[in-house]
């Protein structure tokens, strides 16, 4: 124990500091307390009452088959490699179908070009019907499966979480 210094009690441990957090060398008066500002200052309406908020940080309702299906899909477990197989052929199904009818659409324009040659021989506005219906059908046809197809693998996919989370 050090026994010069005052801060030092009889038990070995130190005081805390009695100046700590004070600024002695102040001159100007203290200012009001601002608990006493708060208490008296004029009121138009009441105070409301505060609802209290119950915080839950862990829902016991949430089943063991999300953790567990969480896990097996983590670990590639083959009841988890199962389930990413399943959903992998779900989306590779859709694109297939779309992608066939696709190329049925769009394959079976020169067969009808082919089968009905006055089909072929019409114009709008002096460009032949054939090159309007060619370069120009195709791309918002391609951009409507595109849209089709995401919508598609999107609720492929909301699908898998739902049925991983319940």
């Amino acid at each position: 124990m050090i026994e010069d210094d005052s801060y030092y009690g009889e038990d070995g441990f130190r005081k805390p500091d009695p100046t700590l957090g004070k600024n002695l060398n102040r001159t100007d008066p203290p200012e009001p307390d601002l608990v006493e500002q708060f208490l008296n200052r004029p009121t138009a309406e009441p105070p409301q009452k505060i609802r209290r908020q119950r915080v839950v940080l862990a829902d016991p309702r949430v089943a063991a088959n999300t953790l567990r299906a969480r896990v097996e899909l983590e670990e590639q477990t083959s009841w988890g490699e199962l389930l990413i197989k399943d959903l992998v052929k779900a989306q590779l199904r859709t694109g297939l179908l779309l992608a066939l009818l696709v190329v049925v659409l769009l394959g079976s324009l020169p067969i009808i070009f082919y089968a009905i040659p006055s089909f072929g021989r019409l114009s709008f506005i002096g460009v032949p019907m054939p090159w309007l219906i060619l370069g120009v059908v195709p791309f918002p046809l391609l951009f409507g499966v595109g849209l089709w197809y995401n919508r598609l693998a999107e609720r492929h996919e909301r699908d898998f979480v739902d049925m991983i989370e319940n």
